[in-house]
């Protein structure tokens, strides 16, 4: 944040030193303390407290050594991305001791795998929550079975297994709830994020190798976009796409997630029988992550028309009122998506079906006019930087509004087949949380690129 520093230290050892202060100090010491505290469950053995302490204290001092140094043989100028270098010039000291921290750390690195590799087959038998913690998964067996809790307390306290040592033993003896294992289904509590209570059971989904078939395509986009390969990012994004739709597919109400909707007496109903659930805050964590590059977005602009120095508008054909039309339309669909909500909340599902078509139907064609709005413009993002933020906002409602569309469609499609409807409201409520997102941002795009420059031009 400080431009001098910044231009002091740029491309030099300090930036080599501060990143590896955040990688290492930030994201593998947790790692490693971590994988300590969990191995009982991975193996249901003890690691060795003597290996353990040398190798993060050799780790420990070796990495300091290593990086805290380089902090200094960048402040004094040493630049990054170089093997050597001419003596005298105040670098070779600091950066002897920096390589004898890195082998102090690749031994402590070594005594760590070994601990790790050794205490599988020399470890002591882990005794019952060995670290006496206080959360539910040292309630299990260690390892755990394949079938971990064969009942659920009600968590009442936040540290469970502080407040009552015995629930393990209670826990294994069924004398909680669902104990029932013959409906098909997998489940767990759903609580209400506020208060705690239980307010539904969460049915998960079960074994599937269509995650890690996502997770390849996924990759292989990734790889294709570092090497440039575009003909075959766009395959595996389309590849990705249809199996991670599947996989959504199997979900819900889907037989293959709840074959049994039934709970016992007394149990609360499964989430997808309920107007509440854990897809709904998945949906929204997720919105407003994705909110974020959209807010960057609208920074760049904001900044382009404010204080950029030597800014100067380019001439465009943007359209505002094939902008407005298709802001209108979206409007009008989300306004009817709400009422079909509405009414399923009371009950009535009639015309469902039809009625999600329709909104699908009338999202595809709102797609379309972003993407004519899109074609027929004069833009050329390549060449300046007004014509690049207006091509990415468009193409970014474009893409959240296909993907709204699709979603829509694929509802109508689970209603045709049972998976909504009275019995199951869930999804059709999710799905709005999209529409409602994609409505700001639209509705906040016209603003920006048609009002405010508009507005501005004429001040």
């Amino acid at each position: 944040a400080l431009v001098p520093f910044d231009w002091q230290v740029h491309d030099t050892h300090f930036v080599v030193a501060h990143m590896h202060y955040v990688l290492v100090g930030g994201m593998f010491f947790p790692l490693m303390a971590g994988l300590y505290y969990w191995l009982p469950h991975f193996s249901g053995r003890m690691p060795s407290e003597k290996l353990g302490r040398w190798g993060f204290w050799l780790f420990f001092i070796g990495f300091n050594l290593t990086f805290l140094i380089m902090h200094w043989t960048g402040l004094i100028g040493m630049p990054r991305r170089v093997y050597t270098y001419d003596t005298g010039l105040g670098w070779d000291m600091p950066n002897l001791v920096s390589s004898i921290g890195s082998f102090i750390m690749s031994i402590g690195v070594a005594t760590i795998l070994l601990d790790i590799v050794l205490h599988f087959r020399f470890g002591v038998a882990a005794p019952k929550n060995p670290w006496n913690a206080d959360t539910l998964e040292w309630a299990t067996s260690l390892p755990p079975s394949a079938y971990n809790f064969i009942s659920l307390p009600e968590v009442r306290d936040r540290h469970p297994l502080w407040k009552d040592p015995d629930l393990p033993d209670s826990i294994a003896r069924g004398e909680h709830a669902l104990t029932v294992i013959d409906h098909g289904r997998r489940e767990t509590w759903g609580i209400d994020p506020l208060t705690g209570k239980v307010r539904e059971i969460v049915h998960l989904p079960g074994n599937s190798w269509l995650p890690l078939i996502a997770s390849l395509f996924l990759a292989m986009l990734c790889l294709s976009l570092l090497n440039k390969a575009y003909m075959l990012a766009i395959v595996a994004t389309l590849a990705a796409l249809i199996v991670l739709f599947r996989w959504s597919w199997v979900n819900g109400a889907h037989p293959g997630a709840a074959p049994d909707a039934r709970t016992q007496p007394g149990e609360p109903p499964l989430h997808s029988r309920t107007f509440d659930g854990p897809g709904l805050w998945g949906m929204g964590v997720t919105l407003l992550a994705n909110g974020a590059l959209y807010l960057s977005l609208l920074f760049g602009w904001f900044y382009l028309w404010t204080v950029s120095p030597e800014w100067q508008v380019p001439e465009n054909s943007l359209s505002g009122w094939l902008m407005l039309a298709s802001a209108l339309l979206l409007s009008a669909g989300t306004f009817g998506l709400h009422q079909v909500i509405r009414r399923l909340r009371a009950g009535n599902t009639g015309q469902l079906l039809r009625n999600l078509a329709l909104l699908a139907g009338l999202a595809f064609v709102q797609a379309a006019s972003i993407l004519w709005l899109l074609l027929a413009a004069d833009l050329e993002p390549t060449a300046t930087a007004h014509d690049a933020i207006i091509f990415v906002m468009l193409a970014y409602s474009l893409i959240h509004c296909t993907l709204a569309a699709v979603l829509t469609a694929l509802q109508a499609w689970r209603v045709s087949y049972g998976y909504v409807g009275e019995q199951a409201p869930y999804e059709p409520i999710v799905v709005e949380q999209l529409w409602l997102y994609n409505l700001g941002v639209l509705w906040t795009s016209y603003v920006a690129i048609i009002l405010f420059p508009a507005t501005w031009g004429a001040a």
